[in-house]
Formats: C-alpha cells, sequence, structure tokens
C-alpha cells in the first residue's frame, strides 16, 4: 500500500475516532445536565408544594385527596411534570395524575431521605416508568413530617427533548468527518510532494545507503543549516574534532566547535569555496564548502568536506628528514673519504706524526661536537638535523657554526618536534643557500639556540645578499621564490604554518655587520 493511501486512511480512521468519542461524551454529557437541570427543576416543583398552605391544611382533612389533588394537578399542567405525587408518612397517594391510583402506595422506594426531613433528587422506576424526581418532605405547625412531596420527569420525556440535540451533534460530527478527509487528502499529497514521491521502504533505504556512504569517505563532512547549528558530522569528522558521539555537537552552533570556519559566509554569499587550508585541532585540513539549496534555489544551509593534511605533510617531513640524513652520510662519505685518502697519502710518505696529528684532530672535533650535542641539545632529532646540516655545510665549503652558548633542552610534550624541526630545518637551507650566494669570501651560517625564560629562542644568521624589499614582503607567500628552479618556494610557507601551530613567530632583521638574522620565538606555555 502506497504512503499517500496509509496517510489517507490512517488519518481518516483517527478523525472517526476521536469524532465518535467526542460525540458520545458530549451526549452523555448533554444528557447528564438535562437530568440534572430536570432533576433541580422537579426539586423546586417539590419544594413550593411542600410548604403550600392548602397541602399542609389538606392534611387535615378527612379525605385529603379533594383538597391536594386538585391543588397538585393544576401545578403540574403548568410546570409539565410527568407525575406530581403528595403521600403521606405511610407513602400513601393524596395525589396523582391517575386517579385510579389515589390511595394506593407511593413506588421507588426512594422515600426515607425524604421522610427524614431532608430534600433529594433520586432516579428511580415508579409505576409510571423510569423517571427523575425530586422529593421534598411536608411540615406541619409543630415542624413534624406529615408527608412528601414528589415531582418527576419521566426518562422518555428526557430523551424526546435532547434527540433533537444529538442530531444535530450527529450532523456537525459528519461535518467535520468530511472536512477531515478532505484535509487528509490535501495532506497526503503536500507529503508525498516533499518527500519527492519516495516511499517508506524507499527512504529508509536512501538514508542507510548515505549513512555508509558517509562512514565510508575518509573525508570529515560537516553540515550546517540556515541558522548555522550543525546538523550532520560523520565519524572522519568527529576523529579530527576530537568527539565520541554526534550528539556533542549536532544542534550546537558552528562557531562553537569551529571558531574560525566560514561556512556562514558561504551560505550567506552562496558561492561554493575549493580547496581552502584551515586548522582544526593543531591538525591541518584542506577543505571544501557548498551551499545548500532547495527545490526554490533558496540557500538552506552548507557543507563543508576536509581532508586531513597533516598526515600527507608527516609522510611529507619524514622524507625530508630521510633524504636530509641521506644528504649528511653523504657529504660524510665523501668528507671522510678525502680525509682518508690524505692520511693514506701521509703513511705512503712515511709522515707518521702528521698522519697522526690528522687523526687526532678529527677525532677531538667529531667527539667534541658529540659531547656539546648531548649537553646543552639533548633532544635526538634535533640534535640529529644540526649534525646532519653541519656535515652538509662541510661538503659545500660552508662554515658552520653552532653557538657554543646554545642550550635547548626540557621541551615540553605538547610542542611538536615534527614542527620544530620544519620551521629550523627550512630556515637553515634557506640561510645555506643564501650563504652560497655571497660575493665575500667568507660564506657562513651561524646558530644560536636558547631555552632562556618563558620561550624557545633560536637565532640564525648567514652571511649571504640582503634580501630585497619585494622578497621580504612575500617570502612567506606559497609558490612564492627567487630561485629559478621549479617546484621551490615552499619553504618558508611550511615555516608559517607550523609557527602557527606553535604559536611562535619570525622576524627578520639586517645586521650593520652585513648579516642577516631570522629569529623565531616559540611560546613554552600553551595559548589559552
Amino acid at each position: 500500500m502506497r504512503l499517500q493511501t496509509k496517510l489517507i486512511l490512517f488519518i481518516c480512521s483517527l478523525l472517526l475516532i476521536v469524532i465518535l468519542l467526542l460525540s458520545l461524551l458530549y451526549q452523555n454529557m448533554f444528557s447528564d445536565t438535562l437530568k440534572e437541570q430536570m432533576g433541580q427543576r422537579a426539586l423546586n416543583v417539590a419544594e413550593s408544594i411542600a410548604v403550600s398552605r392548602t397541602v399542609v391544611e389538606g392534611f387535615k382533612d378527612k379525605e385529603p385527596s379533594r383538597t391536594i389533588q386538585p391543588y397538585v394537578e393544576k401545578i403540574r399542567k403548568k410546570t409539565g411534570a410527568q407525575f406530581i405525587t403528595v403521600g403521606n408518612k405511610k407513602g400513601i397517594r393524596y395525589s396523582h395524575p391517575l386517579s385510579d391510583r389515589i390511595g394506593k402506595k407511593m413506588v421507588g422506594g426512594d422515600n426515607e431521605k425524604a421522610l427524614s426531613g431532608k430534600e433529594q433528587i433520586s432516579e428511580a422506576i415508579g409505576s409510571m416508568g423510569p423517571s427523575i424526581r425530586g422529593k421534598a418532605p411536608i411540615f406541619d405547625e409543630r415542624g413534624e413530617v406529615i408527608g412528601v412531596v414528589s415531582v418527576g420527569f419521566l426518562l422518555t420525556g428526557i430523551e424526546e427533548v435532547s434527540h433533537p440535540y444529538k442530531v444535530k451533534i450527529f450532523m456537525m460530527g459528519m461535518f467535520c468527518l468530511i472536512l477531515g478527509i478532505m484535509g487528509s487528502v490535501f495532506i497526503a499529497r503536500r507529503v508525498k510532494k516533499a518527500i519527492h514521491g519516495l516511499e517508506p521502504a524507499q527512504i529508509g533505504q536512501l538514508y542507510q545507503e548515505k549513512e555508509t556512504i558517509l562512514e565510508a569517505i575518509k573525508e570529515g563532512i560537516i553540515a550546517i543549516n540556515r541558522e548555522g547549528q550543525i546538523t550532520l558530522a560523520n565519524t572522519a569528522a568527529m576523529s579530527l574534532l576530537d568527539v565520541k558521539s554526534p550528539t556533542e555537537i549536532c544542534g550546537r552552533h558552528v562557531l562553537e566547535v569551529l571558531p574560525e570556519s566560514k561556512l556562514l559566509e558561504v551560505i550567506n554569499s552562496g558561492a561554493p569555496q575549493f580547496d581552502q587550508e584551515f586548522v582544526i585541532n593543531s591538525k591541518i585540513v584542506v577543505t571544501n564548502r557548498i551551499p545548500i539549496y532547495d527545490n526554490h534555489r533558496k540557500v538552506i544551509g552548507a557543507v563543508s568536506s576536509f581532508r586531513n593534511k597533516s598526515e600527507l605533510y608527516r609522510l611529507t617531513q619524514e622524507l625530508s628528514q630521510v633524504r636530509s640524513y641521506a644528504d649528511s652520510l653523504r657529504a660524510q662519505t665523501h668528507e671522510y673519504s678525502n680525509k682518508l685518502y690524505l692520511i693514506s697519502g701521509l703513511i705512503q710518505l712515511k709522515s707518521y706524526d702528521e698522519a697522526l696529528e690528522l687523526i687526532v684532530r678529527e677525532s677531538d672535533n667529531h667527539q667534541n661536537m658529540i659531547r656539546f650535542m648531548m649537553k646543552n641539545i639533548p633532544d635526538p632529532v634535533i640534535a640529529g638535523l644540526l649534525i646532519g646540516k653541519y656535515n652538509r655545510a662541510n661538503e659545500l665549503k660552508l662554515e658552520f657554526h653552532i653557538d657554543r652558548d646554545s642550550r635547548f633542552i626540557d621541551i615540553p610534550e605538547h610542542l611538536s618536534r615534527e614542527h620544530i624541526i620544519t620551521v629550523l630545518g627550512n630556515v637553515i637551507d634557506n640561510a645555506m643557500e643564501s650563504a652560497l650566494e655571497s660575493e665575500h669570501d667568507e660564506k657562513r651560517v651561524t646558530v644560536y639556540l636558547s631555552d632562556a625564560g618563558h620561550q624557545f629562542l633560536i637565532e640564525i644568521a648567514d652571511t649571504g645578499p640582503e634580501i630585497l624589499e619585494e622578497a621580504e614582503q612575500r617570502m612567506f607567500e606559497r609558490g612564492f621564490s627567487t630561485k629559478k628552479d621549479s617546484g621551490r618556494g615552499y619553504g618558508l610557507d611550511l615555516v608559517r604554518k607550523s609557527l602557527e601551530l606553535l604559536g611562535g613567530t619570525l622576524g627578520y632583521q639586517m645586521m650593520q655587520s652585513g648579516e642577516k638574522v631570522f629569529t623565531i620565538s616559540i611560546p613554552k606555555e600553551r595559548s589559552k
């Protein structure tokens, strides 16, 4: 059965049940109210007759019915009551609409309360059938109960009065049911249009397919509505945001979760954004942002997909370090090969003292460098990088000095070594390339590291040419390089991004000595 047919049947059935229940309830309420009003009316008539002097005096006659019957019948006809019965304490009738029943005992068995001196409204079956009765006691001059007045309206008469109202209730119910059927058809058609004519099974299948696709995609996906509230987040997105359940972020404003998100710009402008770099929890991601449109081409939200660039970035850095180590080993091999040839020549010339002096000097230099690194720069990754750069500089015939006052100890765990290596390695590489371009005979790179105070300080100086003003303004721009080689211009861009994640800064100045100095500052504590 189609969804539209189910909706129509369901709504119509529900309306029919509700209308029937309300009609029955209203009819019962109307009947109860009518009975209550009739009972009160009967009681009022009974009370007025009970205090009537004609009735009280009639009880003193030898034949009370001759006085009471005409008087009561006159009142009965005026009030419309089906019967008015006056009886003595024993329940013997002194009046009745049917004169042949005068002198007989009252029927119904509901006189006890009235004979005890209290008024009452009751429902009982009398000689004329089921009726609503109002009963009032009759008192004599001494205040003693001498009889009872019973005024009644037959239930059949009440049904005749309520029948026209019940017909009106039925007609009103049928009218509401017809309106409900028309409304259900309209609602069913609107629902069908809103869900593009799909059936529940098809919708469920599409939902399961969407969930499976979202979980299969390695990219993080976040969707927001027009108000900026997050409506969807897949597992990859939750992993990047360090949340365990979608309920932790769904319903929250996107700026509460991602303060620097530009999804609201996409909603306001309606223009998509592609391949934008973004930082989420110290992780570099590449994101695409696309607006969501309704059938009227109105923007109702936006969706953002982002992939973690940090893994690729980490792999690139590892490859870069491997290449650096390989270059260092190659330079060291080349350097030591030359020295071995020199030692071999000295031995062949029988210059044993000179050969021994060369071996001792080279051994001392190497041991001094190792001891200095182990004491002042104990981090193996940073020390390994500096030794590699030192060997590379020797191969390039550059002077590479590590200031003996340098000290770089107790690096906090939250500071990524990878980012520090990226910053240090790229800036040193640029300094070495710049020193090689120097027109002076002195080609030198000096590195100074300090962990004093609340920040780590790194100074890298070189004797290369001054940076032109145009290049200084664009040197951190991705892809910009003063070299003509292809594939360059990415080192300082990586430095800039790594410093952003570390919360550090990079400064540049030209010294009077002709050296240019890059100063790197990295805070030891996390920024709050």
